[in-house]
């Protein structure tokens, strides 16, 4: 039960951050490529891409912590 635990951590952590790298690319995208452009009347495409950017960089960072605690205390 154990092991099928720790497979499901690292499969969250890895997920986590797939997820934030496709966020700061994204991110990167929006800020080049959307300037001064409404995005969805949300805003504009480049103060969203800064957001994604930030948003996912920290997702990224979360993602590789989670990965090297779960390895690190036998949970995977």
């Amino acid at each position: 039960m154990a092991e099928k635990q720790g497979i499901g951590l690292a499969i969250i952590a890895f997920a986590v951050y797939i997820f934030g790298g496709i966020g700061t690319f994204g991110g990167l995208a929006l800020i080049f490529f959307m300037k001064n452009k409404d995005l969805w009347h949300l805003g504009e495409g480049r103060s969203i891409g800064y957001l994604f950017l930030c948003v996912g960089l920290c997702l990224s960072i979360l993602g590789v912590l989670l990965m090297r605690v779960f390895r690190n205390r036998g949970l995977s």
